[in-house]
Formats: structure tokens, C-alpha cells, sequence
């Protein structure tokens, strides 16, 4: 069975549908700590779940690597990162870049997820990027996280057309329909083994 953290800024509907997949005994991945950088929304997903839930934030610490250590050893408790199996560290919604001491710790076994067809419009504002660039389809990827922005290799894709005149709120919106199952599905495969994230290359 996959451990497996989930780190989260905001509403943490992927973090929901990663918890609803979980429910199911089939499934073969557990979520067994859900993190923030803040006092998000989304923690209630985890206490619904009785999933243990932490936040640490950046601003009480006096530099990022030591934000990114503390936040490091709060995932190693839950047994993710430590021991023969890896487990798997989520970023579903995490508003921060993780520092590159978290990274070398994780990485591979630290997935993203991003609103673009990766390496299109990486950053923070891909979805308005990819609508400023008349782009006529756009859609999501999961990757690895390495230590550049949105640079890590490519996991899994789902395209989405661009509709005439749509919003970026509006195209985000279908975009975040397409993310919550490319992401369960992508867990699942890791979990399985059908996916090897340590033989996965970049771009």
C-alpha cells in the first residue's frame, strides 16, 4: 500500500478526490498526512477523512530551506520518505515553490500537478498564458517536481479545446474537471507500479 502526503494552499478539491479514491479498499494508495503552508479550506477534507492534518508556515521560519526542512520531517513522520518504500509526496494546490533541499529529499517520489500542457506556460498563470497566446488547446499535466519551475518530467497528460471567447475562470474550471481524475488515476498507476517515476525523463 502507497503512503501518501498531499501538501495543499487552498480549496483542496484534488485533495478531496485523492481522499474519495482512498476510501475505496481497492485503492491502492493511503493518504496518511495531509500539509499546508496556511490555514486552507481544504484541511477540512482531511479532518473529515480523520486524516492528521499540520500546518507550517513559511513566515515562521527565517529562510525557505528551513521552512522546507521542518515541513521535510513533518511528511517523515507519517512514514512517507522513510524506510525501504519511498511513498509519494503530493503537491495538489501547494501555492509555494518547495526549496531545493525538500526536493532532493523527495524527488522523484514528489508529483505536481499543473493547468498546462507542459513544458506550453509554465508558472503561475498558465491558463491566462496559454488564452493570451491564442492557444486553441490547452489542458493539464502531472509531473515530477525537480528544482526548476514546472521543469521535472512529464507523467500524464489530459487535453481540453479552448472555446471562443471563454474566460480564464471559465477554461480553469474545466481544466480542474479534468485534473482531479488524471490525478487519482496517476496515483494509481505509481501505486501499481505502472508507472516508474525514477525512470520517468524530462521534456
Amino acid at each position: 500500500m502507497l503512503k501518501v502526503a498531499v501538501l495543499i494552499s487552498g480549496g483542496g478539491s484534488n485533495l478531496e478526490a485523492l481522499l474519495e479514491a482512498a476510501a475505496d479498499p481497492a485503492f491502492p494508495a493511503r493518504i496518511v498526512c495531509v500539509g499546508s503552508d496556511t490555514e486552507a479550506p481544504g484541511l477540512a477534507h482531511a479532518e473529515a477523512a480523520g486524516v492528521p492534518a499540520f500546518i507550517i508556515r513559511p513566515g515562521d521560519y527565517d529562510s525557505r530551506e528551513e521552512w522546507g526542512q521542518v515541513l521535510a520531517a513533518a511528511i517523515q513522520e507519517h512514514g512517507v520518505g522513510t524506510g525501504p518504500e519511498p511513498g509519494l509526496v503530493v503537491s495538489a494546490g501547494l501555492m509555494r515553490i518547495l526549496p531545493p533541499g525538500f526536493v532532493r529529499e523527495f524527488s522523484p517520489h514528489l508529483i505536481n500537478t499543473h493547468p498546462a500542457l507542459l513544458p506550453l506556460y509554465p508558472g503561475a498563470h498558465a491558463v491566462r498564458d496559454a488564452l493570451a497566446a491564442g492557444a486553441a488547446v490547452t489542458g493539464v499535466t502531472v509531473h515530477v517536481i525537480d528544482e526548476g519551475v514546472d521543469t521535472g518530467p512529464t507523467l500524464r497528460q489530459a487535453t481540453v479545446e479552448v472555446r471562443p471567447g471563454e474566460t480564464e475562470a471559465e477554461l480553469h474550471e474545466r481544466i480542474k474537471r479534468l485534473e482531479r481524475p488524471l490525478l487519482v488515476q496517476t496515483v494509481r498507476e505509481i501505486a501499481l507500479g505502472e508507472l516508474d517515476l525514477a525512470a520517468a525523463e524530462a521534456p
